[in-house]
């Protein structure tokens, strides 16, 4: 049987309150669905291939992430996309207003332009911010759907690998915890146990993650490269940046991914969103 909504409220409810914290508004609308359609399709995948209860392989529990990874990109993809094209906004905004080195003659021509830009009250006004909704309306309409789906590709190199990593070493993690095979794990075990795997996963992928944003940014500076594709993005990468430049912010990525992935596993299975559904009038959505 699949999950209920409940169950789904519990990752939904929990990640909304942690990426309010941060004051990302566009990491809260990609976080949340897509951290509750990766574990009930994991959750969902696992159901389907055990037999009679009994527990899965190590393939099959490969194959049931390589399942939830497919099934989150849906939503991950036109997000990420949303939040590269805010980051680079903001990026090329201020190397536009940084000051550029002049030579005495043309900084005494500029001196006399801004003087009487001062004087008749005229100054330049700086870029104005844009928002998501912006963005996102702007894209539809000039590449259409396609156009929110730009990377899909490079964003299924990147989820896929993590959910076939993540999800196997959570649950070989949690088994370690549990006081006996029929017994739930304790929940600061259950926390650690996301931890762990949830950074091991965001570093084993970290290149797929590193092509994935250099393909989504669409506006490039001056001195950026451009890219047709993931192998030309790898290529160029690798001859001009070194190998290492695949690992660039893996270390960051992990420390942020470990907690959140330990906070989601903890409320998913402590059973938070069932114990709010039954006792609020939200458990007419369940019925």
């Amino acid at each position: 049987m699949f999950l209920k909504l409940s169950e789904l409220l519990i990752v939904t409810s929990m990640l909304t309150v942690c990426v309010f914290i941060s004051g990302a508004a566009v990491n809260l609308t990609l976080v949340t669905p897509e951290k509750a359609i990766k574990l009930a399709a994991n959750d969902f995948f696992r159901q389907h291939l055990s037999k009679n209860g009994k527990g899965l392989t190590m393939f099959k529990e490969m194959l049931a992430g390589c399942g939830a990874g497919m099934c989150q990109v849906v939503v991950t993809t036109p997000m990420e996309m949303l939040k590269i094209q805010l980051q680079d906004a903001g990026r090329l905004a201020a190397q536009q207003q940084k000051p550029v080195m002049m030579s005495t003659t043309k900084l005494v021509a500029t001196n006399t332009v801004l003087s009487r830009s001062f004087n008749s009250c005229t100054v330049s006004s700086s870029p104005r911010a844009v928002s998501a909704t912006q963005i996102a309306k702007e894209l539809f309409h000039t590449h259409g759907i396609q156009g929110l789906y730009k990377g899909l590709g490079a964003t299924l190199i990147r989820d896929v690998p993590f959910s076939i990593v993540y999800f196997p070493l959570f649950a070989k993690l949690n088994r370690l915890g549990k006081p006996s095979p029929d017994a739930a794990s304790p929940f600061y075990w259950a926390f650690m146990s996301g931890c762990v795997a949830g950074s091991t996963a965001a570093v084993v992928v970290n290149p797929c993650d590193v092509v994935k944003t250099r393909l989504q940014s669409l506006n490039k500076g001056s001195a950026e490269e451009a890219y047709s594709g993931v192998a030309d993005c790898i290529s160029k990468i690798v001859r001009k940046e070194g190998a290492s430049a695949l690992l660039k912010g893996a270390g960051c990525r992990a420390l942020v991914i470990a907690p959140l992935f330990g906070i989601a596993q903890v409320m998913y299975f402590a059973g938070v969103g069932e114990y709010i559904l039954d006792n609020t009038p939200l458990n007419l959505l369940s019925a």
